[in-house]
């Protein structure tokens, strides 16, 4: 049965799960969940199977929610990878292996688009919908503002009004405008999932905080059990956010030198451990910005409950 008044759906790709949500304008309706580990099928299945394995599985997802809401006409995905902005093809994505050249809209679209009345496919990078998310939330800033959504790695994404894309997410010639995570802080250290070494998401990720703790005990631990012990006392994991909140403090310095935008706002699920980064983070930050734009930034944690790049690439696909 249809239940109006839907009108468009933002899917949310992660590593391990899939989340789509149901959205009339930028009311979120509904909530779904799928598990879905991407980064398994990329790890274990040649290029070709996982994608063929990814474009199953989510179009599986996608037709469970358009029976329940057959009124909803576009659909927007958040996608964690290099998106071409001329062909749309995933040119790469870092922390899903092997997927190289795929066209996600083109190839769901042949899967489910006679199947459905949808009107538009639209695939965009996670955190590129985060920040579309958040600017619409915030109610349009003419300003403009910049995203960093703290996961797995480290995204980021860019909305600047006043320039030709009229608000929407700029993403450069290539499509790797904004890819904050993977600004080298530290020569030669940490390799990164892009090829390179010493990205700043090597240290101000999930994964980051994780591998800094391990290399000062030799113990494995999610960032949410180190955050736990950090609160608990424990001077590796207070050292680690600590660290994460440096690296990614240095990298917003940087970026603030070449685009002077005042609206910065931090969201993903490493956010929730904001306090043991936020004295570390704004003393870093106080001290790498050029003294002119000291006292000009806002900084604020992401009250979207992560579900800004869902209602981003959404209200991406509704334009």
């Amino acid at each position: 049965m249809s239940i109006d008044p839907a009108d468009s759906i933002g899917i949310d790709v992660g590593g391990t799960n899939l989340r789509i949500g149901v959205f009339s304008g930028l009311n979120l309706i509904e909530e779904m969940r799928f598990q879905a580990n991407f980064s398994e099928l990329c790890k274990t299945n040649t290029p070709s199977a996982a994608w063929q394995k990814t474009i199953s599985v989510t179009a599986n997802a996608i037709q469970t929610v358009l029976q329940k809401y057959a009124s909803v006409k576009a659909i927007g995905i958040g996608f964690p990878g290099f998106i071409d902005p001329q062909t749309q093809n995933i040119a790469q994505s870092p922390n899903l292996p092997g997927l190289r050249d795929v066209n996600l809209a083109a190839d769901l679209s042949q899967v489910i688009g006679k199947k459905a009345q949808i009107k538009q496919i639209v695939v965009e990078n996670d955190a590129n919908a985060a920040a579309y998310g958040e600017y619409c939330l915030a109610g349009k800033p003419a300003g403009g503002l910049i995203y960093l959504g703290l996961g797995t790695g480290v995204g980021g994404g860019l909305i600047l009004p006043d320039i030709k894309q009229h608000g929407k997410p700029y993403v450069g010639q290539h499509g790797c405008a904004m890819e904050v995570g993977h600004i080298i802080i530290s020569q030669g250290c940490r390799p990164c999932g892009c090829g390179n070494l010493g990205c700043m998401e090597t240290y101000a990720s999930a994964t980051g905080v994780s591998t800094t703790y391990f290399d000062l005990t030799n113990q494995q631990k999610s960032a949410a059990e180190i955050a736990a012990l950090a609160d608990a006392g424990d001077e590796h994991a207070l050292f680690a956010y600590q660290d994460a909140a440096n690296a990614l403090a240095q990298a917003l310095a940087s970026i603030l030198k070449v685009i002077d935008v005042n609206n910065i706002v931090i969201g993903g699920g490493m956010s929730h451990a904001w306090h043991l980064m936020q004295k570390g983070f704004d003393d870093q930050l106080e001290n790498d910005l050029i003294p002119v734009l000291r006292d000009k930034i806002t900084v604020k944690i992401s009250t979207a409950k992560d579900t800004a790049g869902m209602l981003g690439a959404a209200m991406l696909a509704s334009l």
